[in-house]
Order: C-alpha cells, then structure tokens, then sequence
C-alpha cells in the first residue's frame, strides 16, 4: 500500500477492481478492456501478493508472456516498483532478444521467481535445457491476441506443454479473436471472465480527426502541428525506413526526436523509450511494433502519419493517448487515393473520423531529380564492345553483338 501511495495511486480502476479478488483467490481469468485500462497493474499487484503468501522457495514461480521486448521491460519496471522493501529482490528476470545472455542467466541464479518473456526467446532457452520450470504455479499471457497476430502460438503451446497444468493462467487482453478463443478453451479452466468497454472501439477519451493530404504535404502538416500543439508526440509510421526517415527530417528541423522500431538495438530501444518518458524527446517516430509496448504517462497526440496495415492496429495506435481517464487526441493522415483504407477502418471499426481542413499554405516537399540519361552516340558505343567473345555451347559459333 505506501508503494501504491508514492505512484498516487489511490482507486482500482475497474479492470482492477473486478480482476485481483479472484486472482488473489487463485482463480483462472480471461480478461479483455480496452487499452490504457491498467491491465498490467490487475496482475501485477496480486502476483506479488500471492509470492509474499508462499514465502522463499526456491526456482521459478511464475511466467508472464507478452509480445514485445518494451512491454516485457515495462512490466519489469511495474514488477519493481511494487515489490519494493518486501523482500522479493531479484524477483523478476526478464528473457527478451537482443539483450545480453549471460545477465539473464545470471538472473535465474540469483533467485528470480518470476519470468517476464517473449515466447520465442522463452523457448529458445527451454530447447537448450537451460531453465527448469516444475515449481511454476502461475502463468500469465499479456496481450495474447497481439502475440498470435505474430506468429508465436507454436511457441505458447510448446511452453504450456512444460509448465505443471496444476496452475493458475490468466489472459488478459484488449481483443478475443477466433485463435485466442481456441486457446482458452484449450488451457483454461472455469475462468472468471471480465469484459470491460467496447473492445472494438478506440476509447471515447480520443478524438479521432482525419487529414486528407497529399503525401509530399504530410510533414509540413505535422510540423504545424508539433508548432501549433502543447505536448509530447507519437507518430506511427508504416515501415522501419520510413521511420528512420522521418524522425531525421524531424530533427533536423529542430525538433527532439527518437526512433524506435525492429531494426534498432535493444540499447538504442530502451534509451529512445526512457528519453521519451522523461520528456527529453518530445516526439517518437515508432512502427507498429510499438503499437502495443509503449506505456507512457500523457501522451498528448497520437499521429498516424502512415495508415495501419489493418485496421485492428488503429485501436492499439490510438490507444496509446488517452489513457487511465486523461484524454487524447489522434490525428490520421490520408491521402486522395487511401479513401478506401480509411473507409475500411471506419466500417470496420463502427467510427467516424472527424474531417479537418488542411491549409493550403503547406509546404510542399522537394521531389528529388531525376537521373540525367546519358546517350551515346553510336560510335562509342560500338566501341565499348567487349573485343573478345566466348563460343556458343550449343553453336560453336561467336555469338553476333550488334549496336543499337
């Protein structure tokens, strides 16, 4: 309790409310509420609790699942800000790519009870017989819809195989697809389910507004807003080029700016992410790998500067700002030919993005020249034919090379 007092928390919100009772009790759990609900906290809270009630045992205890390194690193950090002076030190061991190894087995050997994992690297570690998972009582899948989208159910499937079905397994989520559904039917028992909210719908905390603006105008609209607009700014781009691009050009013209996407180290992941919390970046140009794993307090504005690849990913964008009651804005740039797209998200969805005019004073970015075409005139380029020749394999004869 005084560590939830010095984070100000004071009142469950209520995924909170309605799912640590039966997890204290030890119950199953299929959770669902929108994004920015404080699911985390739902089963971080009672995990800890359930740990003090156990007492010191050694090996591991728990594992928690979650799609990204950022949010496998995020919940790390909500692991220890809440267990703080209760004696669960090196409680938590955090098992993602593209950290070093040898810190993470150091990990297990210090006492880690809990195991906050990426399925595959999670199961790369298992293959090797490196971790022993018999005492694990606890089983945990964050964003589990997110992790099947990716491809890792092989993965899930191989880890529930090893864990002791004598457990308890929570789910929580934002959406339960078909493929999820499967899962818990298959793994689960006689879960307590709690569904909050409209799932399918972004929060009615963000408003929703649509540019349509043509793509060499889409950065002098977003550099009048970051101008016009308070606040921190997650923009969301397409690909991983793209992205880099983009948080360049913005830096170069003056504004602090990170990038975070999969082609980045887990270093320059983690210092783009904290320099973003701390408000040292204002802006963070992120791929739809941060759609999900990004967990930042007031996030002013949320700019999908490219249209997502499907429309469920608009939720988990948007869902980023307007979080835990504050609210948000997010502004979708389209262009004439994009109509469609956006009209698929909109019918999708059951939304109505709200039509903004685009000045016409926008800049308009400078298109790079053409390569200049080079002709030659006949004679060089008779002359830069090759002297000799080899003899066809099915002839015997030099093949003929003529001048164009």
């Amino acid at each position: 309790m005084s560590n939830l007092a010095k984070q100000n928390f004071s009142e469950p919100t209520p995924i909170q409310s309605q799912a640590i009772e039966p997890a204290l009790a030890g119950r199953d759990l299929v959770a669902t509420a929108q994004t920015g609900t404080g699911k985390t906290l739902a089963f971080v809270l009672p995990t800890i609790q359930l740990l003090l009630n156990q007492g010191p045992q050694p090996g591991i205890r728990c594992v928690i699942l979650t799609p990204t390194r950022e949010l496998a690193l995020q919940i790390d950090q909500e692991f220890r800000i809440f267990s703080k002076g209760l004696g669960l030190y090196s409680v938590v061991w955090v098992a993602v790519g593209g950290m070093n190894e040898r810190v993470q087995l150091k990990q297990i050997r210090a006492g880690a009870a809990i195991v906050v994992a990426t399925p595959g690297r999670f199961c790369d570690f298992l293959d090797r017989k490196l971790i022993e998972l018999s005492k694990v009582r606890i089983l945990i899948l964050d964003e589990a819809d997110r992790m099947l989208d990716m491809g890792f159910l092989p993965s899930i499937k191989r880890i529930m195989s090893v864990i002791p079905a004598e457990r308890q397994t929570m789910f929580f989520s934002a959406t339960i697809e078909s493929s999820v559904k499967k899962l818990v039917e298959t793994h689960v028992r006689n879960p307590v389910r709690i569904e909050l909210g409209c799932i399918t719908k972004p929060s009615e905390q963000v408003d929703l507004h649509l540019y349509e603006v043509d793509q060499d105008r889409k950065f002098g609209l977003l550099e009048m807003m970051l101008n016009d607009e308070a606040g921190s700014f997650l923009v969301f781009a397409r690909t991983k080029h793209g992205a880099e691009k983009l948080a360049k050009k913005l830096s170069q013209s003056g504004f602090k700016c990170a990038a975070i996407h999969g082609d980045r180290s887990q270093n320059q992941r983690i210092q783009a992410l904290k320099g973003f919390q701390d408000g040292y970046y204002r802006v963070l140009v992120a791929t739809d790998v941060a759609a999900r794993g990004i967990h930042v307090e007031g996030i002013a504005h949320v700019v999908n500067y490219d249209l997502p690849q499907v429309p469920e990913d608009f939720i988990h964008r948007v869902g980023r700002t307007g979080r835990m009651g504050s609210r948000g804005t997010a502004s979708t740039f389209g262009t004439r030919s994009e109509r469609s797209e956006v009209a698929r998200i909109e019918r999708t969805l059951s939304i109505k993005l709200k039509r903004r005019e685009v000045s016409a004073d926008l800049p308009q970015a400078p298109r790079k020249a053409a390569a200049p075409v080079i002709v030659m005139p006949p004679a060089a380029r008779f002359e830069q034919r090759p002297k000799s020749f080899r003899f066809s394999s099915k002839t015997g004869r030099r093949p003929v090379r003529r001048a164009v």
